[in-house]
C-alpha cells in the first residue's frame, strides 16, 4: 500500500465513477469495496468506498454526498505518447462533461483532468526560446492539444 493515496469524494455516484474510469483506463483494477449498511448514513447496499488502481496510481473513491464538489485545485494529468492516446482520453473523459483551454477538461462528475501529449513538455523545454515560445502560443489557442499543430509551430511551417 502506498504511503499517500488521494481520496476522491463523490456525490453519491461513486460506483458510476468507478465503472466509468474502469472503462476508460484499460489497466484499471478495483479492490477493497465496502458498502453502506443499515446504519447508513447512505442507503444500505450503496458503495461507500472502493480502491481504484489507474495506470499505477491508487485512488480511494468515497461516496460522501453533495458537501464537497471538485474544483480545479486538484486535477489529474494523463501523459500521452501519441495523438491517438490524447484523442481516446479526451473523448472518453469529456463525454458528459466540459472541455477547457490547454488540454484541461472536467468529466461528468466534475473532476478535472489534463490530457497532455508528452511532446508538449519536450518542445516547451527546448533551449531555443523562439521555438518554445511559438509552441506555447500555439498551445494557448487550443482546447484539446493537437501534436501536429505543436510540431508545425515548433518548425514554423
Amino acid at each position: 500500500m502506498p504511503k499517500i493515496t488521494p481520496c476522491l469524494w463523490f456525490d453519491n455516484n461513486a460506483e458510476e465513477a468507478v465503472n466509468c474510469y474502469s472503462s476508460v483506463f484499460k489497466s484499471a483494477r478495483i479492490s477493497n469495496q465496502s458498502y453502506y449498511s443499515d446504519e447508513g448514513p447512505g442507503p444500505k447496499g450503496m458503495l461507500l468506498t472502493a480502491t481504484l488502481h489507474l495506470e499505477g496510481q491508487e485512488l480511494m473513491i468515497l461516496n460522501g454526498g453533495p458537501y464537497d464538489p471538485f474544483t480545479h485545485a486538484i486535477s489529474f494529468i494523463i501523459n500521452c505518447e501519441t495523438q491517438e492516446e490524447v484523442d481516446w482520453y479526451w473523448d472518453n473523459l469529456s463525454a458528459g462533461g466540459q472541455t477547457e483551454q490547454c488540454g484541461w477538461l472536467k468529466d461528468k462528475f466534475g473532476l478535472s483532468w489534463q490530457v497532455v501529449p508528452t511532446i508538449l513538455g519536450r518542445l516547451l523545454q527546448d533551449k531555443d526560446a523562439v521555438k518554445s515560445g511559438r509552441v506555447m502560443q500555439a498551445m494557448l489557442q487550443m482546447v484539446k492539444i493537437d501534436t501536429d499543430s505543436l510540431k508545425r509551430a515548433y518548425d514554423q511551417e
